[in-house]
């Protein structure tokens, strides 16, 4: 039978709450963790069943319970953990009525003038009625076990949600270094509101090198699924606990479409594990944390500090990202070289940190914005409030006598320019490029060998001059989700992905069944753009004046990559392990949602052979 352990219990909403006045006081609930599932697998046959339920969950112990939609009624989940190589079937069953609540509010408000903190700082609807539409939603779901190499019939195909009794069955074979993956609702159109109404948790699949570290476990291995949050108050301005997605038109009458262009959603109040600004008693030893950010949209720049708001040097080492160990440890001592642990949505952070010798203290885990001082708003989704949670640390019973390893994984392998693989450039749009609906958009380009009989600018078509000085020119092939299939991939095969970004958003790109690794990150000038013709008028060109390293924390495996505007992102991975039709895109849910996603087929190179169409051959990117 499936095992269960560390069962935690939601609060009873049965008895009547008022709204809350004024502001919520942070660090006064303790942090939750989620139950440890361990399915079995004695009988691959017999597969595990996780139902998604109604729950009620007190955010805060200020607040009225908050109806949420959770997996075995749990906000977040049950912590899944596998072994590697056990393969295991899990029936995803949808346990929500018919007729249900559903736990979201949708209002789009205003942008506000200049020099006026923006909407999504504040609670409440501003006067503004709630969606109908989102209102009627109905529970239709379809869960992504998001990092898991698994055939494409199992990897929660956006359209393939299911509605209340009925199971989406997918198996996983696990056969993968150890690893944090995590698992959220993949709703075609509708991801953004079902991952806010509590859909998603955290999967750990262990091995034999990892077990050979000896880091810390139990009770001091803790997942930290971080997601912010608005919520709705009543007509008195108080907080009534119901769950707000508030974001913020900035193009009312978009020409296009006649349709109105919203920013992504980004929440005054971060939960940790489903409660607002918790606190955990830890022991003066060390500890192992699993975060994941689980935000709609919001990119976390966390810093840890002490009670004069002073950083906290040398506790803090990164030991894994998303696709599972580090070669060595990473100190972020939240220097000039690592100032903050950045992390955007689904980025996946190892942390081992050591709370030796800090007994009796208490250290603050805030998120500062980008490039701003704790509590300032950004210009997009307001840091009002900069708590995340606090650790206060208690004197243990025994000496800690773990000591943190040199080398981590001995079984990594850099990937080098050396392997033989085939290349793809993708280039991200600004919003209000023509044709694109006013939402920024992913372009899938072929490179044109000839480009004599183009008159320049033309819509689609992109020339960059690389760092060789070499211009090239590229037509774009696909635009949106339902355009026609551009990437047929080869199993086993290695790819470069090259990611432009002309806009100045910074889009974190998670692609699924892959592992990759950064190659490097190019600086472009991009002004050579034209969104009203959408091509480049001049071309863009790579910028010598200016150098990008890639950061410690981001030569490992991973899955989901920041591209920030005027950069060409290089990533090789190996698509391996499973055939099917996945999707690439960008994780901000609200840019997903709206059509910043893309298929991509892999099939075996013997089948490929025979394929009657023109979009395996990728075009060599810039750089």
């Amino acid at each position: 039978m499936t095992e269960i352990i560390e069962r935690i219990t939601e609060s009873d909403p049965k008895e009547e709450e008022a709204p809350v006045a004024g502001e919520l006081v942070p660090y006064v609930a303790p942090l939750p963790v989620p139950p440890v599932l361990r399915p079995d697998s004695g009988d691959v046959l017999r597969e595990t069943e996780i139902a998604l339920r109604p729950t009620w969950v007190r955010l805060h112990p200020q607040l009225p319970p908050t109806l949420m939609w959770g997996y075995e009624g749990l906000v977040p989940g049950p912590t899944i953990e596998v072994r590697r190589g056990q393969r295991v079937r899990i029936a995803w069953t949808n346990r929500v009525p018919k007729g249900s609540e559903y736990p979201v509010t949708a209002v789009e408000v205003p942008v506000r003038p200049p020099g006026t903190a923006p909407a999504t700082t504040e609670p409440g609807r501003d006067g503004v009625k709630p969606s109908e539409d989102v209102a009627a939603l109905p529970a239709w779901s379809v869960t992504h076990l998001h990092g898991a190499q698994t055939g494409g019939g199992n990897d929660g195909w956006a359209d393939n949600a299911v509605g209340y009794g009925d199971a989406q069955l997918s198996e996983y074979p696990n056969d993968h270094q150890a690893v944090q993956w995590w698992y959220h609702d993949h709703a075609m159109n509708i991801t953004r509101w079902n991952v806010m109404a509590g859909l998603y948790g955290t999967y750990l699949v262990r091995d034999d090198e990892e077990d050979a570290l000896r880091l810390p476990a139990g009770a001091r291995e803790i997942p930290l699924l971080l997601a912010d949050r608005n919520l709705d108050t009543d007509e008195d301005g108080r907080l009534n606990g119901r769950l707000l997605h508030k974001t913020i038109v900035v193009d009312p009458a978009n020409p296009e479409t006649g349709k109105p262009v919203t920013l992504p959603f980004a929440g005054p109040y971060t939960t940790v594990n489903g409660r607002i600004w918790p606190y955990a008693d830890v022991d003066d030893g060390w500890y192992r944390f699993r975060l994941v950010n689980a935000s709609n949209a919001r990119i976390y720049d966390l810093v840890l500090l002490d009670e004069d708001d002073r950083p906290v040097p040398g506790i803090v080492h990164q030991i894994g990202s998303d696709g599972g160990l580090l070669p060595r440890p990473v100190p972020i001592d939240f220097d000039d070289a690592l100032p903050t642990l950045t992390a955007a949505p689904a980025e996946r952070f190892d942390l081992l940190v050591d709370f030796r010798g800090l007994a009796g203290r208490r250290l603050r885990l805030v998120n500062k914005g980008p490039g701003q001082p704790a509590g300032v708003p950004d210009p997009v989704g307001g840091v009002r409030y900069p708590a995340v949670m606090e650790f206060r640390v208690r004197e243990g019973c025994d000496e800690d006598t773990f000591e943190l390893p040199e080398v981590l994984s001995g079984s990594f392998r850099r990937l080098t320019h050396d392997v033989a693989h085939g290349h793809r450039l993708i280039v991200l749009t600004p919003p209000g490029t023509k044709g694109g609906g006013g939402h920024p958009e992913i372009w899938e380009m072929t490179e044109v060998e000839d480009p004599s009989g183009i008159q320049f600018p033309a819509e689609g078509i992109i020339q960059v001059t690389g760092a060789d000085g070499t211009t090239r020119t590229y037509r774009r092939t696909a635009r949106t989700f339902n355009d026609g299939l551009g990437f047929t991939i080869a199993e086993g095969s290695h790819e470069q992905w090259s990611f432009l970004n002309l806009a100045p958003i910074t889009h974190p790109m998670h692609i699924h069944l892959a592992d990759f690794q950064a190659l490097g990150r190019d600086p472009y000038v991009v002004t050579g753009f034209d969104q009203t013709v959408g091509g480049t008028r001049t071309p863009i060109t790579f910028n010598p004046d200016a150098t990008i390293p890639l950061a410690p924390n981001e030569r490992g495996h991973k899955d989901v990559y920041r591209v920030p505007g005027g950069q060409m992102l290089r990533i090789m991975g190996k698509f391996d392990g499973a055939y099917g039709r996945f999707m690439y895109h960008c994780h901000f849910l609200e840019h997903e949602d709206m059509g910043m996603m893309r298929p991509f087929v892999v099939m075996p190179a013997e089948a490929l052979k025979f394929d009657h169409g023109a979009g395996h051959h990728g075009g060599h990117p810039a750089g």
